[in-house]
């Protein structure tokens, strides 16, 4: 969606309610479940993967599932620009505050599973003095998604931005570095490689064989910061529930195990994230190529 258009949507919103936005991103969802065929053969294939024993229909359900709850966060994200009233519940975030209490840091592991830009926007409104740089991708063209970028810097949330072309992203500057050990929070997408520059790291998930990038684990193990796993879930409307798992370290005794490390970091991830994809599979919006792709 082109970033004029989205801002019209926004506009007819103010003036005809939220329910055009809403009812449009649905129709459009229907219209991408429907025509285009690649990105539903991709979801199918996710589920396929994740619950082998399960229907062919109880598995399109679910592909259908995941397009029409990806069209609820526009709506979502509007009524947080509005000022309306979030319900926010955590599990596990208390140890996030202890690490940045202690002028530790920590890295934030955050998936395509829920909405971490929600979270993020959610947590920096809060009134908590934790504060929060991320690592973002961004996509020649992209319309929408520079307008949210735009959005998270407006609520006081750093962004490094790693462009679709670039040779590589600096995950391991000297800011990040000095953000983290002054307390700050470092957050990566853990499961999507934004451009050929990144190094990538091979796992195992749900019996496939997947690249994930492996600059969040390799920062991780250069800053010595805890590494957490960080999930945002929608759990009703202007409803958000925040999971932490963690913290784990990714340490190595000498050069030649810092690899090892790091293959066990992003191991130790992705069965997170396959655990928590099953537990909230509609929640699944990495639509772009992930299992052995």
């Amino acid at each position: 969606m082109s970033g004029w258009f989205y801002r019209a949507l926004i506009a007819l919103s103010r003036a005809l309610g939220l329910w055009v936005v809403s009812g449009f991103a649905r129709l459009v969802a229907a219209g991408y479940f429907v025509f285009a065929w690649k990105r539903r053969a991709r979801s199918l294939r996710f589920y396929r993967a994740l619950f082998p024993e399960s229907s062919a229909l109880a598995r399109l359900g679910l592909s259908w599932r995941q397009f029409q709850g990806f069209a609820c966060l526009f709506a979502e994200r509007l009524r947080l620009d509005r000022g309306e009233r979030f319900t926010l519940s955590e599990e596990g975030w208390g140890e996030v505050e202890r690490a940045a209490e202690r002028g530790q840091g920590a890295v934030l592991l955050m998936s395509h599973l829920g909405d971490w830009e929600m979270a993020a926007r959610l947590l920096s409104r809060k009134g908590s003095r934790i504060r929060l740089m991320l690592f973002v991708g961004e996509r020649a063209g992209e319309g929408v998604e520079r307008i949210q970028k735009r959005d998270l810097q407006r609520d006081g949330i750093e962004l490094v931005v790693a462009r679709e072309g670039d040779e590589g992203a600096a995950f391991e500057s000297l800011e990040a570095l000095a953000f983290i050990r002054s307390g700050g929070l470092v957050s990566f997408a853990g499961d999507r490689l934004w451009h050929a520059g990144q190094k990538p790291v091979e796992v195992v998930f749900a019996g496939e064989r997947v690249r994930l990038p492996a600059g969040p684990h390799l920062f991780a193990l250069a800053s010595g910061a805890p590494v957490f796993t960080f999930f945002a879930l929608r759990t009703a409307k202007r409803s958000w529930k925040l999971v932490i798992r963690g913290p784990r370290l990714v340490e190595a005794d000498a050069r030649d195990e810092r690899w090892g490390a790091v293959q066990a970091s992003a191991q130790a991830y992705a069965l997170e994230l396959e655990a928590m994809a099953r537990a909230r599979p509609a929640d699944w919006f990495h639509f772009e190529p992930f299992l052995g792709e």
